[in-house]
C-alpha cells in the first residue's frame, strides 16, 4: 500500500499527463488531498451551467399540476371502486335479505300448520273429554236408579 507521500508524489508526476487531458478544473480537484473537503471554484460551475442549459430539457409538467392531476384521478378511481364495492355489497345484502324473508316466510306456513293442528287437536279433546262426561253420566244413572 502507498503511503500519503507517494500518492502526492504519483500525482505530481501524473499531473502533466493528465492536464492534456483534463480541462483546467478538473486539473485542480485532481491535485487536491484526499482529506480537504473539495470546493466547486466558480469556472467549475460556469461549465456545469453551460451544460445544462445545452442538454435538452426535459418535458415534465410542475409538480403541483401533475399531483393534482394524480390526486383527481386517484380520488376518481377511489370513488369509483368505492361505488362498484358499494353496489355489489348492497346486491349481496337484497339477495341475503330476500332470502332470509322466503325461509321467514316458509317456517310462518310450517308455524301455522302446527298451530292449526294443535288447534283442531284441542277441539277433539275437548269433544272427547265432553263425551267421556256424558258416557259417565249415563253409567252413574244406571247405577243408581
Amino acid at each position: 500500500m502507498l503511503t500519503k507521500q507517494q500518492n502526492i508524489t504519483k500525482l505530481r508526476d501524473a499531473a502533466p499527463e493528465e492536464a492534456k487531458l483534463m480541462p483546467p478544473a478538473l486539473n485542480k480537484r485532481a491535485l487536491n488531498s484526499n482529506k480537504e473537503p473539495q470546493q466547486t471554484t466558480s469556472q467549475e460551475m460556469e461549465c456545469t451551467l453551460a451544460n445544462q442549459e445545452k442538454s435538452p430539457s426535459s418535458k415534465k409538467k410542475p409538480p403541483s399540476e401533475t399531483s393534482a392531476l394524480e390526486s383527481a384521478c386517484s380520488f376518481e378511481d377511489t370513488a369509483a371502486g368505492t361505488s362498484r364495492e358499494i353496489s355489489m355489497l348492497a346486491s349481496k345484502f337484497a339477495e341475503v335479505l330476500s332470502e332470509r324473508a322466503a325461509a321467514d316466510y316458509t317456517q310462518m306456513k310450517e308455524l301455522e300448520g302446527i298451530l292449526t293442528q294443535a288447534r283442531n287437536l284441542d277441539s277433539y279433546l275437548k269433544e272427547k273429554k265432553s263425551h267421556l262426561r256424558q258416557t259417565l253420566a249415563l253409567i252413574s244413572d244406571k247405577l243408581m236408579g
